[in-house]
C-alpha cells in the first residue's frame, strides 16, 4: 500500500515501514532508542518485531489498561528515562491506544521534547489512536483531559499484529471504522449492508486516510477536526463512568453507544432520518453486547459532559449528523432530549 503523507510525518505500511525505521535509526545516529511497551504487547508483539529491525533498543515496561493511563504512570517512566536518556533519544511506543497516547505524551514533555515512533498493534489504535498528532493521559477518571499535539516522526501500520488480538478488541476498533465511514460517506454502505466486522486492508487504508485528511485540514481542532468526535461526547462520559466499575468497556464500545445516541440527538436536532437511524443502530446490536445505562448513571453522565473538551460558555457542544458525510459542529441539545436518547438506546 502507498505510504499516506500527514503534515510532518510518514503513514508507511507493513515491511516497508520497517525499512524506513531502520533508516531512520542509522541516518540520526540516536544516543538511545527505548521501547515502551506493556504485558501483553512484550509478549506477543515483540518477538515478531525483533525480526524486522536492524538496531538494538532497551526496553519499558507498563501495565496494560485505560485506568493506568494516567500521571503515575508517566512519572515512572520519566523517572526511568531521567536516569537512562538525555534529548537525542528516541522512543518507540509499541501497543495499543493506552500506549501511543501516554508514549506520545511522555515523549513530548521529556526535556521538552524527544523524538517518538508509533507501531500500533490493535485496530483501534491502527485506525484512531497512533494517527492525528494526539497525546494524552486521563485525570481525575476523565477522559484525556491532560496532552500535547504532537507529531511522531513516523507511523508503522502492520496488520499482522491483528492476528493477535481477541474479538472484542477487533470490535472495538469496528467502532471507530463505521464513526469513520458516518461522517464521510466512505464506504458506508458497505459496512452497514454487511452483518460481519469487516476490516480488510482496503477498510483500514480507506479509515485512516478519513482521518488524515481531516487532521491535516485542521490539527488542533478549531473547525472541521471536531467532526472526529462524533459519537465521542457521551462515549468517552460512558467510558469514565464505567472506568472504576466492574463492568468496564473498551473504547469503540463505549463509542458505538456514543454513535447511537448522539444519532438520535442528531435526529431530534437536525433532522436526520429516523429510518437510518433504526437502521444503524440494528446493524451495530447485532454486532455488540449493549452497555446498559441506568438512571444513576445518566446523572454521572451529565456531570461529566460538563468537562467534554469541546464545551464553552458552560454549554455542552455535541457533533451532529444531518445525513450520512454532513456533520454540524457545536450543536446544543436539552438535558431532556438526551434522556430520552438514552431510553432510545437502553430500549
Amino acid at each position: 500500500m502507498k505510504p499516506i503523507i500527514s503534515s510532518s510525518y510518514s503513514i508507511i505500511f507493513n515491511q516497508d515501514g520497517y525499512n524506513e525505521l531502520n533508516l531512520i535509526i542509522n541516518k540520526n545516529n540516536y544516543s538511545k532508542v527505548f521501547l515502551l511497551v506493556d504485558e501483553n504487547t512484550e509478549k506477543y508483539c515483540l518477538p515478531y518485531l525483533d525480526k524486522k529491525v536492524e538496531f538494538s533498543f532497551q526496553i519499558i515496561k507498563i501495565k496494560s489498561g485505560e485506568h493506568y493511563k494516567n500521571l503515575d504512570t508517566c512519572n515512572d517512566v520519566w523517572e526511568f528515562l531521567n536516569n537512562n536518556a538525555d534529548r537525542k533519544s528516541l522512543l518507540i511506543n509499541l501497543g495499543g491506544g493506552v500506549i501511543t497516547d501516554m508514549g506520545g505524551f511522555i515523549a513530548s514533555t521529556f526535556k521538552r521534547g524527544i523524538d517518538f515512533i508509533n507501531i500500533p498493534t490493535t485496530l483501534l489504535s491502527i485506525v484512531d489512536a497512533s494517527v492525528g498528532s494526539k497525546t494524552g493521559i486521563n485525570f481525575n477518571s476523565l477522559k484525556n483531559q491532560i496532552g500535547v499535539f504532537s507529531d511522531p516522526i513516523l507511523i508503522i501500520i502492520d496488520t499482522e499484529y491483528l492476528k493477535t488480538l481477541d474479538e472484542r478488541n477487533i470490535k472495538s476498533g469496528y467502532g471507530e471504522i463505521f464513526k469513520h465511514s458516518l461522517i464521510s460517506g466512505n464506504l458506508f454502505e458497505e459496512l452497514i449492508n454487511n452483518s460481519k466486522i469487516l476490516y480488510s486492508d482496503k477498510i483500514i487504508y480507506n479509515s485512516i486516510n478519513v482521518k488524515n485528511n481531516i487532521v491535516i485540514r485542521d490539527r488542533k481542532e478549531e473547525n472541521i477536526r471536531k467532526h472526529l468526535n462524533f459519537g465521542h461526547t457521551i462515549g468517552h462520559a460512558i467510558e469514565s463512568i464505567k472506568l472504576n466499575s466492574d463492568s468496564k468497556v473498551f473504547h469503540g464500545e463505549a463509542v458505538i453507544a456514543g454513535i447511537i445516541i448522539e444519532l438520535y440527538l442528531s435526529h431530534k436536532a437536525l433532522n436526520f432520518p429516523i429510518d437510518i437511524v433504526r437502521k444503524i443502530k440494528e446493524h451495530l446490536e447485532n454486532i455488540f453486547d449493549k452497555i446498559y445505562i441506568s438512571s444513576n448513571e445518566i446523572k454521572h453522565l451529565f456531570s461529566l459532559l460538563q468537562f467534554d473538551k469541546k464545551n464553552f460558555s458552560n454549554k455542552v457542544n455535541f457533533v451532529l449528523l444531518k445525513d450520512i458525510g454532513n456533520c454540524e459542529i457545536d450543536i446544543n441539545v436539552k438535558n431532556e432530549i438526551i434522556i430520552e436518547a438514552i431510553d432510545f438506546y437502553n430500549s
